[in-house]
């Protein structure tokens, strides 16, 4: 299992205005937010490449997802940045990902995303 503690204390420390508690939930590591989402991140250290999701599931909520991952789905090698994507609101609408490579930075940006965003629907 990739060790989390780092983003975990990255997430509960500089992003206390919107995390409301982490928690690990089999091999994610889950930020629950004050607005009662949540984003799950995971790392896969099996292979040669190391595989990662950033996952906000806001399903419940609005009815929206939005998703930064590296797993090479052939639906999506049109996308330039492939095999690196992005799902925007919804699972089918997909886009370049951008979002970096070092686990510290990317979770940092996806944090800042989030953070504008619940900003913007208050």
């Amino acid at each position: 299992m990739y060790d989390y503690n780092i983003l975990r204390n990255i997430a509960e420390i500089e992003y206390s205005d919107i995390v409301d508690f982490t928690e690990y939930v089999g091999r994610k590591l889950r930020i629950n937010l004050y607005d009662s989402t949540y984003i799950d991140i995971f790392y896969s250290v099996k292979s040669k490449i190391q595989r990662y999701s950033y996952h906000w599931e806001r399903e419940e909520k609005d009815g929206r997802i939005y998703r930064h991952d590296n797993i090479p789905d052939g639906s999506w090698e049109h996308i330039y940045t492939f095999p690196k994507h992005f799902h925007f609101e919804k699972h089918e609408n997909v886009k370049e990902s951008y979002i970096s490579d070092k686990p510290k930075k990317a979770i940092r940006e996806f944090l800042e995303f989030a953070r504008t965003m619940i900003s913007e629907k208050t």
